[in-house]
C-alpha cells in the first residue's frame, strides 16, 4: 500500500474519530456533568499523547514565554470549545452539533485575514463564506429549533465553539510556528485537563455520578480516539499535507455526526438539515477550491489554519 493511500486513510479515520465524538459526548452526557465529562475524555487523551511523545523523545520547550503561549491555546482551542459542545449537546442534537463543526474554517477566513498576513482573503473564500453562514441560518431558524429539540442557548454556545477553534487555530499560527507539533498537542490537552478537571471538582460531584456502560465506553471512546489518537493522525497529516488539505477533514465531521446521530439516537432528520448541511460543506470546500482566488484583503496566500475538533 502507498504512502498516499495510507495517508487518506488516516484521513478518513481521523474524520470519523472527530465526527463520532460529537455522538458519544450526546451519550455521555446524560449521565455526566460538563466538566467531569471533558476532564475524564482529556485525561485519557493525555495519557496518549504523553506516551507517543516520550517514546519519541520530543525536545521540550525552553521559553517561558511559549509556555505561556500554550496556556492560552489550552482554553481557547480545547478547554472554551470542549466545554460549550458539551453543554449545548445538553439539549442539541449531536448532528446539528457536527454540523456546526465544519462552520470552523468559514470563521477562520476572517480573524486569519485580520491577524495574519499570509491568509487573504480572496474571492472563492468570500463567496464560501456567504454560503456557510447562508447554511447556519438555515440550521438555527425557529423551524429547525422546533424539529430537532434544540435550543438557541444551545445553538450559540456550538457558534461560540467554533469561533473558540478558529480564533485558538489562527493563534496558534501566529504564536507557535517553531515547535515541532506534537509538543503544542501534548501541552494544550495538558493544560486544559488541569483547568477542567479542578473545574469539574468546584463546580460539579464527579464522585456521586452513577456511570452506565455506555457511559463508560463514550468516556473511552472520547479519550483514547477523540483526544488521543485524532491528535496523532491529524498531526501526521498536517506535516505531509499542509494545513490547506488537513482541513478538509471538516468536510467529514457532519455526515459522520448525521449518519449516527441518526441510525444510534434515533434523531429527526429533514428536508432543513439536508439543505443546511449542503450549504455549509458547499460554503466550506468553495474556500478551499482553486477557483477564483483573486485576493480582496491580504498580502500573501497561504495555507488556511485547519480545523480543530471535540
Amino acid at each position: 500500500m502507498t504512502t498516499s493511500r495510507i495517508d487518506w486513510l488516516i484521513f478518513l479515520a481521523l474524520g470519523l474519530m472527530w465526527g463520532s465524538s460529537y455522538l458519544f459526548i450526546k451519550i455521555g452526557v446524560e449521565t455526566l456533568e460538563p466538566f467531569t465529562l471533558i476532564a475524564l475524555r482529556l485525561g485519557i487523551g493525555l495519557t496518549v499523547l504523553v506516551t507517543v511523545v516520550a517514546l519519541a523523545r520530543e525536545p521540550l520547550p525552553r521559553s517561558a514565554r511559549m509556555y505561556g503561549h500554550l496556556f492560552v491555546m489550552s482554553i481557547v482551542s480545547v478547554a472554551l470549545p470542549f466545554f460549550l459542545i458539551t453543554f449545548a449537546e445538553q439539549t442539541t442534537d449531536s448532528a446539528l452539533a457536527a454540523i456546526f463543526g465544519a462552520s470552523v474554517p468559514l470563521f477562520v477566513i476572517v480573524i486569519a485575514a485580520i491577524f495574519l498576513h499570509d491568509e487573504p482573503i480572496t474571492v472563492n473564500r468570500l463567496a464560501g463564506l456567504a454560503i456557510g453562514f447562508a447554511g447556519v441560518v438555515i440550521l438555527v431558524s425557529p423551524a429547525l429549533a422546533a424539529i430537532s429539540g434544540s435550543n438557541p442557548i444551545g445553538e450559540i454556545a456550538l457558534i461560540g465553539s467554533s469561533l473558540s477553534y478558529a480564533a485558538g487555530g489562527v493563534y496558534a499560527r501566529r504564536n507557535v510556528r517553531e515547535l515541532r507539533p506534537m509538543i503544542p498537542a501534548v501541552f494544550q490537552v495538558g493544560f486544559a485537563f488541569v483547568i477542567t478537571a479542578v473545574l469539574a471538582l468546584v463546580l460539579e460531584r464527579p464522585f456521586e455520578t452513577v456511570v452506565r456502560p455506555d457511559t463508560v465506553i463514550s468516556v473511552l471512546w472520547l479519550g483514547i480516539l477523540g483526544s488521543g489518537l485524532a491528535y496523532l493522525a491529524f498531526f501526521r497529516l498536517l506535516g505531509r499535507w499542509g494545513a490547506t488539505r488537513t482541513s478538509l477533514v471538516a468536510y467529514l465531521l457532519p455526515v459522520v455526526g448525521i449518519v449516527l446521530g441518526v441510525l444510534v439516537l434515533s434523531e429527526q432528520m429533514d428536508a432543513r438539515i439536508l439543505l443546511g448541511t449542503a450549504f455549509v460543506i458547499g460554503g466550506v470546500a468553495l474556500v478551499n477550491s482553486r477557483f477564483g482566488q483573486r485576493r480582496l484583503f491580504g498580502r500573501q496566500d497561504a495555507e488556511t489554519v485547519a480545523a480543530p475538533r471535540p
